[in-house]
């Protein structure tokens, strides 16, 4: 390491991570040699090509990164070697990283995951673990492998879910907590006494890549567990319903807050039952095209009957 400093790649696109690169670009004895994140997407009315916040902030301190449409082609896999990497800083990438990847830093590649490994392996952690009604969260920095998250745990740092909490505050939360884990893994790395601790597969459970689709708010579950589906899908995917009013119209709207009702069922007041048992309140809602409101200033233009069970 030229100077002593550690030769690091950091590897992400999702805001989550901008916390750690943050860290890696202002932490002594780290050098930042190379940025690597996903191509500039669509976005906004018209469309255009725009850069994620990692890019952003590679550029602001004179780092161009690297945006290749595919991790594991030739081509990127020989420029992120040229710059002979000591270690990479994974987090929320979006892309597995081949092998051949893997074996590049000297010192191995580092995921800084969004749970509590082994629990919520895959793409959503951060969702799955309000949807689950955990107790806990937290950041695991492990080393990787070619599997799914299923490398070797380097160190776990916890924190409480909060009353109330959503995807998205648990998310800011965990984006705030990642430097700090990250800070201790490097200090144990440095000072050559950094744990492989194997995880527990007979304790591992996945998060799948959610979409719009997996908002559809399924009225055959419990009231607990739709109430969790408001929460651990806001902001996005969001949380949708279609509601039938008196007059025989549907009305979809979009699901911003809930809470699970000591009943009785009111329709007419989005008291609404639910198949798995108890009563779910909508609190504040937007219809389709429509402003967000909250559950009084809704009824009172819309006079409801029922909601429309999934799929129908």
């Amino acid at each position: 390491m030229e100077g002593g400093a550690m030769r690091t790649v950091f590897l992400g696109s999702g805001d989550i991570g901008l916390p750690t690169l943050r860290l890696l670009l202002a932490m002594p004895g780290i050098e930042v040699v190379g940025v690597v994140t996903q191509p500039d997407r669509p976005a906004g009315r018209g469309l255009q090509l725009t850069p994620c916040a990692i890019k952003e902030l590679a550029l602001a301190h004179g780092i161009v990164p690297l945006q290749p449409a595919r991790i594991r082609s030739d081509e990127a896999v020989e420029e992120i070697k040229s710059w002979a990497p000591d270690l990479f800083v994974v987090m929320a990438y979006g892309q597995i990283l081949p092998q051949t990847l893997l074996d590049v830093p000297r010192l191995g590649p580092l995921n800084l995951h969004a749970s509590l490994l082994p629990r919520h392996r895959g793409a959503a952690p951060v969702h799955a673990a309000v949807l689950a009604g955990d107790e806990k969260s937290g950041i695991t920095v492990m080393w990787m492998d070619a599997g799914l998250d299923t490398g070797d745990i380097l160190l776990r740092k916890e924190c409480d879910l909060e009353s109330g909490e959503t995807a998205g505050t648990l998310h800011d939360r965990l984006a705030a907590l990642a430097p700090e884990a990250l800070e201790e893994a490097l200090l144990l790395l440095r000072e050559g006494c950094a744990p492989r601790i194997r995880q527990d597969e007979s304790a591992a459970s996945y998060a799948p890549k959610l979409s719009r689709a997996s908002g559809r708010l399924d009225w055959s579950k419990s009231a607990v567990q739709l109430e969790r589906m408001v929460r651990g899908l806001h902001p996005w995917p969001g949380c949708t319903a279609v509601l039938e009013t008196t007059a025989g119209r549907c009305v979809e709207i979009k699901v911003h807050r809930a809470a699970v009702g000591p009943g009785p069922t009111d329709p007419a007041q989005l008291h609404l039952p639910c198949g798995g048992g108890g009563v779910l309140q909508l609190l504040e809602v937007q219809p389709s095209g429509g402003k967000r409101m909250g559950q009084a200033e809704f009824v009172r233009g819309h006079h409801i009957l029922r909601a429309v069970a999934a799929g129908v």
